[in-house]
């Protein structure tokens, strides 16, 4: 057969065998640990015997036999990713700092999406147990799934938030200090009834927002009024109802920190519905800047998270754990966000 390649008969109905690694060295003239070396990256390959070997794999459909070559103690190269929501665009751009840094340290990366749901992000967990990832990075919903992976001995970096598991490492963003800077900002104007829209308070993302927009009105002299307050990870109800009421009650806010960008939508989509406008009626200021934020009249302020950079700084803690083979102690890496101000913060009428 042509260029090495078996043709099954029989039951088979002609179906093309799985290339092997023999068929791609024979297909491209080279030894198989030449062919080897050019497609795992390791050891030395002359460019173009590199590239014959990659066309002729490519040709061939070849696919590296993942178990074989984490029995020759070279790794799977695989890494496990596990997300809660790829709908919202604060998890995609995450996706894409991990991809980014994973792809160029020649890893691939395994996206799961656990929709925020402790069984899903428990089947992740197994999943990467069974395909023999060399490490994981997930924003973990609860602790299960990282016990599970830190339990098999499989090194874990969490990311945006953390379960409180010892043993992996993580990276996230300084939460309280962002929601500071937003409500001092707010403050500064002159806002001195603002109340704040939040969920996740599950999570310490949501609970260091929360935490964080307390002590800036503490800070600031103001009273803390939990009627001020709206948490949409608690009760049931359509959430856009729950924010209408909210505001009914609170007819003397002039501000609102939205927590994150699922609120901010929420909060401008409800005052523009109630033909407030923004900011002559009411200030508004998001955590997280997305790129709607800038394309709507005004501008929404938003405290802007380096997510990219995150996801890159999350992969480069997990490949320097896999290199060590896990040993060391866990680190923790806080990022800084920044307040970026456009057209939706001004004093308030009185």
């Amino acid at each position: 057969m042509a260029n090495g390649a078996a043709v099954r008969g029989g039951g088979s109905g002609g179906r093309r065998a799985r290339a092997t690694l023999r068929d791609v060295a024979e297909a491209a003239g080279t030894s198989r640990s030449t062919a080897s070396r050019a497609l795992g990256g390791h050891g030395y390959v002359a460019d173009h015997i590199k590239e014959r070997v990659e066309a002729a794999a490519e040709r061939l459909g070849y696919v590296p036999d993942v178990s074989a070559r984490t029995l020759k103690g070279r790794g799977s190269g695989l890494v496990g990713v596990l997300v809660s929501d790829l709908r919202n665009q604060f998890y995609a751009e995450l996706a894409a700092g991990v991809e980014h840094t994973l792809s160029a340290a020649g890893y691939q990366m395994v996206l799961v999406d656990d929709h925020a749901d402790e069984e899903r992000a428990a089947a992740g967990a197994r999943a990467f147990l069974a395909m023999r990832a060399d490490g994981v990075l997930l924003t973990p919903v609860a602790r299960g799934a990282t016990e599970t992976l830190v339990g098999h001995g499989v090194p874990v970096t969490e990311l945006d938030r953390r379960s409180g598991v010892r043993g992996c490492d993580a990276v996230a963003i300084d939460n309280e200090r962002g929601a500071r800077l937003a409500v001092e900002h707010l403050i500064g104007l002159g806002h001195r009834d603002i109340g704040i829209v939040v969920d996740e308070v599950q999570w310490d993302t949501g609970r260091n927002r929360l935490k964080g927009y307390r002590a800036a009105l503490r800070d600031g002299g103001l009273p803390v009024s939990r009627r001020h307050a709206l948490d949409l990870s608690q009760g049931e109800g359509d959430q856009a109802a729950r924010l209408a009421a909210f505001l009914d009650g609170n007819p003397s806010l002039t501000a609102v920190f939205a927590a994150n960008n699922v609120m901010a939508e929420l909060v401008w989509q409800e005052l523009k519905r109630r033909g407030r406008a923004v900011p002559e009626d009411c200030s508004v200021v998001s955590f997280d800047d997305l790129a709607w934020m800038k394309m709507v009249e005004p501008g929404l302020s938003a405290v802007r998270q380096p997510v990219f950079d995150l996801g890159g700084r999350a992969a480069e803690l997990l490949l320097d754990r896999v290199g060590r083979d896990g040993a060391g102690r866990a680190e923790s890496v806080v990022l800084q966000p920044e307040l970026v101000l456009r057209g939706s913060t001004a004093p308030p009428k009185n």
